[in-house]
């Protein structure tokens, strides 16, 4: 592994292979959802959830960018940190409500998220250095 692989700054790359990527794992769910008898209700609320944040996100990186819009730069971080609490608050809501159904959403959410963090970090790092 380069020592540099970290400090080296990239261009951002596509979103949509990870979201693409997190999508499969919400839908590929469903029929262990459905098999498993687990709570469809659960199912639908990390779906709703993920196409929330998702859209979510898409706004945020509507935002002008550049080191000269001070503005938008913290935007998007309000943006990023909320978009946990958009994500957050309705699971937790609904885990109280119905234990069952928030659990098996939350955890569905969780797995779906991990998949798109590690293909974006793997797309990122993968990437070509700015020199």
């Amino acid at each position: 592994m380069n020592a540099g692989i970290f400090s080296t700054p990239r261009s951002v790359p596509s979103r949509l292979a990870p979201t693409v990527a997190g999508g499969l794992v919400i839908g590929l769910a469903l029929p262990v959802f459905a098999v498993a008898g687990w709570p469809l209700a659960g199912w639908a609320l990390a779906a709703v959830l993920w196409v929330a944040a998702e859209v979510f996100a898409l706004v945020l990186a509507r935002l002008p960018g550049g080191p000269d819009n001070l503005a938008a730069a913290g935007m998007r971080g309000i943006g990023t940190t909320s978009r946990a609490l958009l994500v957050g608050i309705p699971l937790v809501i609904v885990t109280v409500t119905d234990e069952t159904v928030g659990v098996a959403a939350a955890i569905l959410y969780a797995v779906a998220f991990t998949v798109e963090l590690g293909i974006g970090l793997a797309t990122y790092f993968g990437g070509e250095a700015k020199a």
